[in-house]
């Protein structure tokens, strides 16, 4: 089966590396087309490699949607209904969006230079290859309710801080602080603390404002960062844990067999965790035994060492 995240075959790892190439090649041949001088110069070559990378994407593609079935995850298995599944799945997505602008260049009337910039989307099929961007996406589902708690909070203080601004701005600045809408772009980047100094306060009691909102901004932006550096911290965890509970049930007969431990290779693989973190929960398992003495079950640790 083509795109082989988690397995250690040497011909699956070929075919991930030489699309990870491919993907990176066109985002590098985005960039550089756009410089004028070299579009000019290397425009064949520019649009020779484009018809190839598509020929390609669209291939893996048709192949990763004929294969959807032999998926672990049951929902794919119904060979047409697995398929419409699959298809509307968010990496099944991308991998579409990645080959679209050029078949809708076909049929359509588009913008050659917006085809051309649409094709930087293939970047987002690395997140298929991408242990970081695995955990990203496993953080963001975990931690929903706080980062949406967090950007509750964020959008109140945005809102209460660009109304009073106006309110302290507007007779002084009419032009600038025209209307609360606008003022809600200098509360922007003055809680990002990125002050472009393009909407500054003249008044008192602007500049007191504005002085409290860049404060509070510090905190603003502390908060989703403790929340995704916890979220991150956790999910290493329970994936370390994952690995635990999998070498344990290897080491239920005494010894771990060729076949089982081509399965720890790939379940260490499909959970992003390095090879000494791998060995390192190997032979803390061999040598302090996770199971009952008494009944011979799995204990797990509630403190994840």
């Amino acid at each position: 089966m083509l795109g082989g995240e988690g397995h250690s075959d040497p011909w699956v790892k070929a075919v991930d590396w030489f699309l990870i190439a491919m993907v990176v090649l066109n985002v590098l041949a985005v960039v550089l087309e756009s410089v004028e001088h070299l579009s000019i110069a290397h425009g064949p070559v520019f649009h020779a490699f484009d018809l190839f990378s598509v020929m390609v994407f669209s291939l893996e593609y048709l192949l990763r949607l004929w294969t959807a079935v032999e998926l672990e995850d049951r929902r794919f298995h119904h060979p047409l209904a697995g398929r419409l599944r699959w298809m509307i799945s968010p990496m099944a997505l991308i991998d579409l969006l990645a080959v679209l602008p050029f078949y809708l260049g076909m049929f359509v009337q588009l913008d050659l230079r917006a085809i051309r910039v649409l094709r930087v989307l293939r970047v987002f099929k690395l997140g298929r290859y991408s242990m970081a961007m695995s955990v990203m996406v496993s953080v963001a589902r975990q931690e929903t309710r706080a980062i949406g708690a967090v950007l509750f909070v964020m959008l109140v203080v945005l809102i209460f801080t660009s109304s009073l601004m106006y309110l302290f701005e507007h007779r002084a600045q009419p032009h600038v602080f025209s209307d609360i809408p606008t003022a809600m772009w200098w509360s922007v980047v003055t809680l990002t603390t990125l002050g472009y100094g393009d909407m500054v306060p003249i008044t008192p009691m602007g500049r007191m404002l504005g002085g409290l909102t860049a404060i509070l901004g510090v905190g603003m932006i502390a908060l989703p960062t403790g929340v995704l550096a916890s979220g991150f911290s956790e999910q290493i965890r329970l994936r370390r844990e994952e690995y635990r509970e999998a070498v344990a049930r290897a080491l239920e007969d005494g010894a771990i067999s060729r076949r089982q431990r081509r399965r720890l290779d790939e379940a260490r693989l499909h959970l992003g965790l390095s090879e000494d973190e791998a060995a390192s929960i190997l032979e803390q398992a061999v040598n302090h035994p996770d199971h009952c003495p008494h009944c011979g079950g799995l204990i797990h640790h509630m403190d994840g060492s």
